[in-house]
Parts: structure tokens; sequence; C-alpha cells
């Protein structure tokens, strides 16, 4: 089970990359493992200015929907293209190429919240 260092964390299972006040997010290894076999990815809300712990979209397994909480709040820049041909790319590179939107953070203070890489693995009991 892979759980980058460099990355944030929420415990809902999202993953979260900061550069500056752009934040990238997706669902951990551990989730997508969880999930199983992805098949659709639903986001709606391009361009739409969201609170910390929204739901910004959701996505569809085999046997579950699941929802997607936004870990920091912030206007949604980017939805990952991708996705919407290839929702698979979740299971196979969640961390690269299954990433799922790009925002701009409003505050940055709301990373505080956040979990750190040991503190993720010690919630999920690795």
């Amino acid at each position: 089970m892979k759980i980058p260092k460099d990355l944030l964390y929420t415990e809902d299972h999202e993953w979260v990359k900061v550069e500056n006040d752009i934040a990238y997010i997706g669902i951990t290894d551990f989730a997508q493992h969880e999930l199983g076999d992805i098949v659709y990815v639903e986001i709606e809300t391009l361009g739409k200015n969201l609170q910390q712990h929204a739901v910004f979209g959701t996505v569809e397994a085999v046997k579950t929907v699941s929802d997607l909480f936004l870990p920091l709040a912030g206007e949604v820049l980017e939805i990952n293209p991708k996705l919407e041909s290839n929702p698979e790319l979740v299971n196979s590179d969640p961390y690269g190429e299954g990433w799922m939107i790009k925002i701009k953070i409003n505050n940055m203070s709301d990373s505080e919240e956040l979990l750190s890489c040991e503190s993720y693995t010690s919630l999920i009991g690795l």
C-alpha cells in the first residue's frame, strides 16, 4: 500500500498535494483498494467555490458509490479530464494520473486539520 510522505491526508481518505495556493486532490491507495474497480467519477463542481468538507463529487465502483469531500475550502479550477474516459486511473495510479481536481485554496489554515503520512498510516492500521 503506497502512502507518499510528501502528501497530506484526510480521515475520509483523500490526499492533498499543496503547491503554494494550489492543491491537487484525489483518493488514497487505501480508498481505491477498499472501493474496488472504479467505473465512473462524477465531478460537476468546476468553477465553484466550496467550503472545506463539502462534497465535490462522487466515485462509483462496481459495488458502491462514495462521496468525495473537499479537504480545503477553495475554488475548483480543473477536473482531471482523463478520468472521464479512463476512471480506472484512480485504481492504477491514485497519486499520479488518477488525481481528481485542482483547486485554488481559500484559507491555508484549513491544512492544519490534515494528517501527515504517519498519522494517516496509523489511522488505517498499517
